[in-house]
């Protein structure tokens, strides 16, 4: 947003599956606004009406109006709804749209050089041309504020390489505006009108785009328009258009916007949080929680508030708030709010979003990542139904043999009944039946076992068969170490080299038996972004190798991002990693398997929590790529009984449909296994 006037603030599959989101999501039961929205009352909605009136009653200290929409429903509505205010720089939001629009009729790319759609591209000033930066400026730059244009909404002055910093300005979001009028030729008021304004119900007098105000009328003839500032509408106008951004980019069965734009918005280039922010000032760690002319929650600096959250911010706080995972928008405009001398700039936002999310009923904190498209959720067999074998060992990462058996290992215990004679950290075994009736069986490999309690002893964090051979990863090893076995746990033979950056609890993605049914020849390997076991981190790492050279230590890859077309970049440099998922504070150890049934990867992932060994939570999320997108499936912050401090779902007890799974978890210090059942969107193809 400007400176205020105080210091301030994939694929067929993937598009299916958005298309799941817009049609079972509860919002598309109470229907699609009309002229006006379907209402209901806090108190019918199930909201806290006192912690709505809070938050409206903030937003009126500077006057103007509201409305909030939950489920579809205008649950709550101040001011006059009809008239139009300034939006200042919520116009970038909103002109941003047109990004999307010309990604949809394939016109574009995300990393496209600007100057291939603007031959001008970047001057005036004359003095940008001798840089040599400005090919090197993409689109993608424009909308993240990365390309280094000073501030003014006119023809200014590169301020620094593109890409080496963040900064914000209403110069580069106008020069994308230019670049998209002459990709389309027209006036981009008329094809904002003709293709979002008027399929989702927005009038003239509802939303109006002024004449450029810093530069010159006409570009090839064509009217100019900017995305710096601009817009004025009212919050009716304003609230639909991000209940566009809510339905994934779909409108009663029409799909306007893109999927793989959507997900540049939600999810940000990870490489944005390490940029330096140039005005500190006032924007904060901005790069942190920015992408494609939308401001986020991604890395958490609104605690009370979900991390899935976007919203537009313009001069006068005025707010077109998404909120995926509450099925929630909110739209406020009118004056700016008071703002402390000092104060982050986010600050300002925390008495009005905060205590509507509070408003919503929830069983604990709100998941990271939005609803999956495909699984609806999960129910779990009663407890009384757990199998409990091994008392006192934990740990349990497992695969698939070739024989048919499920391989594990535990620590900190002494195995299955009949127990070992010594209590180890590492400790091996395999697993026999089908549940409830198992048969554990300890192995005692003397070139593997390990004691030590806690830190002191080395412990098994993955495991995996490929082609008849087991590979074992080992924590608390100064980070992470690799072996293996060729007869099924018999002896070991381990790596000369280690993990020493990150990938410190490393696990395998498991496939089916013998590693049958594998995405492709690599093996992927999944971590909390630390060298330790025992910290908890903001990302998850990702790193692959081929399956045929997993000894080898120079034929590993690492996750940096994904591109503009939702496809992995890798780089054998562990320095360049990016976050495959982020959940700041929350990152820890994991299972992750492929159910083939659903065609779905699910990732468990194990809920702060002081002991989780006899209470807390966990989240299962699903993504059809082992690199996501991630979103949720499963997530409670209490489960009825403890869920350890690891778990999987095994990939030799899900069901042929994939809907029946077994989850494995280290509760209570026990090999603990529970039955669940997933529940399926009613639109899914699965």
């Amino acid at each position: 947003m400007p400176r205020p006037l105080r210091p301030s603030p994939l694929a067929d599959l993937r598009t299916l599956a958005l298309a799941c989101v817009a049609l079972a999501s509860p919002a598309f039961a109470a229907g699609w606004p009309d002229e006006t929205w379907p209402t209901a009352t806090p108190a019918e909605a199930g909201l806290d009406a006192a912690l709505l009136t809070r938050a409206r009653d903030y937003a009126l200290t500077g006057g103007g109006s509201g409305c909030i929409i939950y489920h579809g429903q205008l649950v709550l509505r101040w001011g006059d709804p009809d008239q139009r205010y300034d939006l200042k720089s919520s116009s970038k939001a909103i002109g941003v749209t047109l990004l999307g629009l010309a990604l949809k009729d394939g016109k574009v790319r995300l990393n496209d050089p600007a100057v291939k759609h603007h031959p001008g591209f970047g001057v005036p000033p004359d003095t940008n041309a001798p840089t040599g930066w400005i090919p090197a400026i993409t689109l993608r730059m424009l909308a993240d504020q990365t390309a280094g244009f000073d501030k003014p909404g006119g023809y200014q002055p590169l301020l620094f390489q593109p890409g080496t910093q963040w900064s914000y300005s209403d110069c580069g979001p106008n020069w994308l505006a230019e670049c998209l009028t002459l990709v389309y030729g027209r006036d981009l008021n008329a094809v904002m009108t003709e293709r979002v304004f008027a399929p989702i119900g927005i009038q003239p007098a509802d939303i109006k785009w002024r004449e450029n105000s810093y530069r010159p009328p006409e570009l090839n003839g064509i009217k100019r328009r900017e995305f710096g500032s601009g817009f004025s509408a009212n919050v009716d106008a304003m609230a639909r258009l991000g209940y566009l951004y809510l339905r994934d980019g779909w409108w009663r069965g029409e799909q306007i916007l893109p999927p793989a734009f959507l997900r540049a918005v939600r999810q940000p280039d990870p490489t944005l949080a390490s940029l330096a922010v140039r005005d500190p000032v006032h924007y904060g760690h901005a790069s942190s929680h920015y992408s494609m002319l939308w401001w986020n929650n991604i890395d958490g600096t609104l605690a009370g508030f979900p991390r899935d959250a976007c919203w537009s911010w313009g001069l006068y706080d005025s707010l077109i708030v998404v909120v995926p995972s509450l099925d929630l928008v909110v739209a406020r405009a009118g004056k700016s709010w008071r703002r402390p001398e000092g104060a982050d700039h986010y600050n300002v936002l925390k008495p009005f979003l905060e205590p509507i999310a509070a408003a919503i009923p929830k069983s604990g904190p709100v998941a990271a990542y939005p609803p999956s498209p495909v699984i609806a959720g999960l129910t779990w067999d009663p407890p009384a139904t757990i199998v409990r074998l091994a008392p006192g060992s934990d740990n349990w990462p497992m695969t698939w043999a070739d024989d048919d058996a499920l391989y594990t290992a535990y620590g900190d215990g002494n195995g299955f009944v009949p127990f070992v004679p010594h209590k180890l950290s590492l400790g091996l075994a395999k697993v026999t039946g089908t549940p409830p009736a198992l048969t554990g069986t300890n192995l005692t490999p003397s070139t593997a076992e390990s004691l030590g309690a806690g830190k002191r002893g080395r412990k098994a964090s993955g495991l995996l068969m490929v082609e008849g051979v087991l590979y074992l990863l080992v924590r608390n090893a100064a980070n992470a170490q690799l072996g293996w076995s060729s007869d099924h746990g018999a002896t070991w033979t381990w790596a000369d080299w280690k993990f020493t950056t990150s990938f410190g609890c490393p696990t395998f993605l498991n496939f089916g038996r013998n590693y049958a049914g594998a995405r492709d020849a690599f093996v992927y390997i999944y971590s909390q972004e630390a060298d330790s076991a025992y910290e908890r981190s903001d990302r998850m790492v990702l790193a692959r190798v081929p399956s045929n050279r997993l000894r080898e230590h120079g034929a590993y890859e690492f996750f940096v991002r994904l591109d503009a077309d939702a496809q992995p970049v890798w780089s054998r440099d562990v320095t360049q990693r990016g976050a495959v998922l982020s959940n700041p504070g929350a990152c820890y150890r994991s299972g992750i398997t492929y159910d083939a049934g659903l065609k779905r990867y699910l990732w468990s992932q194990i809920g702060p929590g002081s002991d989780t060994r006899f209470q807390g939570g966990f989240t299962i999320y699903d993504a059809p790529e082992p690199w996501g997108p991630w979103t949720t499936a499963f997530h409670t912050a209490a489960w009825d009984v403890g869920p350890g401090e690891s778990s999987s779902l095994p990939t030799k007890w899900m069901s042929d449909d994939g809907r029946t799974v077994h989850l494995v978890f280290s509760g209570d210090d026990h090999f603990s296994v529970r039955r669940g059942t997933v529940a399926l969107r009613a639109t899914s193809s699965q």
